[in-house]
């Protein structure tokens, strides 16, 4: 594998999550400059979504993708139960954006 990524398959759960961040005509695993990917970008490249079920470690990387991505309007998706630590990861990577939970009930802005 390049960059010791992983061969875990996406769960179902993350996958309906991207295709929502998508919205429709948007795109998902949307291949990076660097050869990372991103989760979900919508059709006007607006808005660049990243979905997190992981600890503070993969949500820093997913914060790094992010900001690779260049979209005006990054957005974290996480479990509501790890909101704050992904304000951390975004704050720490100096990302300004979006964090809401996976449901969508919860959104905040965070500003670096």
């Amino acid at each position: 594998l390049r960059n010791g990524g992983s061969t875990m398959a996406k769960s179902w759960a993350h996958k309906k999550a991207q295709w929502k961040a998508a919205g429709p005509g948007g795109r998902t695993e949307v291949r990076l400059q660097s050869g990372r990917r991103l989760d979900a970008l919508s059709r006007d490249g607006y808005r660049a979504t990243e979905v997190e079920f992981g600890n503070f470690g993969r949500m820093l990387k997913a914060a790094g993708r992010l900001a690779e991505s260049g979209a005006q309007a990054p957005v974290l998706a996480v479990p509501y139960r790890n909101i704050r630590a992904a304000a951390a990861a975004m704050r720490a990577a100096g990302v300004s954006g979006w964090i809401r939970d996976i449901n969508g009930t919860t959104k905040f802005y965070i500003k670096c």
